[in-house]
Formats: C-alpha cells, sequence, structure tokens
C-alpha cells in the first residue's frame, strides 16, 4: 500500500525531527520540502538576488539545478552540485526562503518535484502547504503547531548546537515576521487544510509529539 501523509505547520514547531522520526518508524520516505525552498532562497543570496526582486528570482530559477538523495537515511539537498544539507539553515536563509515562497513561479518551479517523489513510494512529506496544495488528497493530514514563544525558544537551541550563536530575542522577531510573512501571502498560505489535525506541542516533549503523531497516523491509516 503507497501512502501520503502531509505534515504542515509554522516555522519551529519540530516538523522535520518530527517527519523523521515517523519516516524510520513506519520504514517511508521523508521529504524536507523546506529545505528545497531554502535551496532556491540559498541561491538567490549567493548570487546577490534579494528575494524582493520577484523578476529577479524568477529569472534565475533556469539555473537552480536541485536533487535530492537519500543517503544512510538523511535526506541531502545538492544545489548545482553542492551538498548544503547544513548551510541553508541559517536564519538568514529562512527569511529567504519565506519570501521567495511566496512567488507562484518558485512554488510551480518545486511542484512536480515534490508530486513526483510521491508517485512510487509511500512518504511523510513537511512543508507549509502540504495538506492544502501538494497533497490535497493525503490519506493522512497533521497541522504541527506550538506558542511562538516555545518555538523560538526551540530554533535558538537548535542553532546554538550547530555553534550559531543568535539572541533568543532576534530569533523571536525573524520568527514572528515569518509567521506573518507565510500565513498572510496570497499563494498558498501557511494554514491548516480543513481536514487536518491539529497537534499543539507546546509543553510536549520529542517522544510526545512522536507519540501523539504515531497514534494519529495508525489511526488513520489502520496500521
Amino acid at each position: 500500500m503507497i501512502y501520503k501523509i502531509a505534515l504542515d505547520g509554522p516555522s519551529g514547531a519540530g516538523k522535520s525531527t518530527l517527519a523523521k522520526n515517523i519516516a524510520s518508524a513506519l520504514n517511508i520516505v521523508y521529504v524536507d520540502t523546506g529545505a528545497l525552498y531554502r535551496s532556491v532562497g540559498l541561491y538567490m543570496q549567493k548570487n546577490s538576488i534579494l528575494p524582493e526582486n520577484t523578476q529577479g528570482v524568477i529569472a534565475a530559477l533556469p539555473k537552480v539545478k536541485l536533487q535530492m538523495k537519500f543517503l544512510d537515511g538523511t535526506q541531502h539537498i545538492y544545489l548545482c552540485g553542492e551538498d548544503v544539507k547544513d548551510s541553508i539553515r541559517t536564519p538568514e536563509i529562512s527569511m529567504y526562503a519565506s519570501k521567495v515562497s511566496a512567488i507562484p513561479e518558485v512554488r510551480t518551479f518545486l511542484l512536480n518535484t515534490q508530486r513526483d517523489i510521491a508517485k512510487t513510494t509511500s512518504v511523510i512529506m513537511d512543508g507549509r502547504d502540504i495538506g492544502t496544495v501538494i497533497f490535497p488528497d493525503a490519506d493522512v493530514k497533521i497541522f504541527l503547531t506550538a506558542s511562538l514563544e516555545a518555538r523560538a525558544r526551540r530554533r535558538t537551541e537548535e542553532l546554538a548546537q550547530k555553534g550559531i550563536n543568535e539572541p533568543y530575542e532576534k530569533v523571536l522577531a525573524e520568527m514572528k515576521e515569518r509567521d506573518s510573512n507565510d500565513s498572510t501571502r496570497k499563494v498558498a498560505p501557511a494554514v491548516a487544510a480543513k481536514d487536518a489535525i491539529l497537534l499543539d506541542n507546546s509543553d510536549f516533549s520529542l517522544e510526545q509529539t512522536f507519540q501523539a503523531a504515531l497514534s494519529i497516523i495508525k489511526s488513520r491509516l489502520a496500521l
């Protein structure tokens, strides 16, 4: 049986970690769609194209060469032949990703890449509009959320573990701005699908979040 799991939610809710754990538990493929948008953002940043320069971003898209590889169970993104797995995770690139993802041509550019993966294998895909746009027919839809403060704290700790020391207040402000950008954009806003199950993990540990999501998925798929 091939099935699709859509995991949406705001930045910092823990979607990537949860999706990886679910994929491992169910032995299915995890697709980090945010990494694709971050990679487009990184390309623009490296080539001095501001994300507000819509026409410049669109003109550059044919030069953006993306490839996804799964090595030892981990997804790697190659941008023009370079593994950018870590360099796409900075706050600056997060803002680039948020802004370029509001451009319809960017979303169209990445749409087929995301859908093609799910044609031959069961997947869990996380992002902002998986259940509303990418996989409106997903077998399970979860909207993972948490308070702004909890998400900012987690992101600050995550960055610190990678040697990036950003003040909590700065991360909080940037996340608040990104939330606004993502939820109010005209194209595929980051909102929960009408048939998605809301999972608020503000006060959950990673294990509690995992168990809650796994219970939802198994119930919906009768696993």
